[in-house]
């Protein structure tokens, strides 16, 4: 399973809102191969699954993920960062044996 904190639930509703996402919007979630520890994460709005989505949602908001990708995110918690890194989203990922300095990507 894939979770969100409050404070990314509320900054995920926003940017729906803010952006005229449409209404039926989820967030997806991915990794691949690149960044300086291996593997990187990207994150979208999306509001068509592909085939092989894994579904989640959690407090309200709907999460998509591709099989390969579950496996490296599985119990990961999207979390929202407002520090002086910037202000986004941040993966906490327990998968996680390293990471790169500004977190945008991983080793397992």
């Amino acid at each position: 399973m894939i979770t969100v904190s409050e404070e990314a639930r509320q900054y995920a509703l926003e940017l729906i809102k803010n952006d005229n996402k449409p209404a039926d919007s989820f967030i997806r979630v991915g990794v691949e191969g690149g960044g300086c520890s291996g593997l990187s994460y990207k994150l979208e709005f999306d509001n068509v699954l592909k085939e092989g989505d894994q579904i989640f949602e959690d407090k309200g908001i709907k999460i998509a993920v591709d099989r390969k990708s579950f496996l490296y995110l599985v119990g990961t918690e999207l979390q929202y960062s407002g520090g002086l890194n910037g202000k986004g989203f941040v993966f906490s990922n327990p998968n996680a044996s390293r990471t790169c300095g500004c977190g945008e990507s991983f080793s397992v």
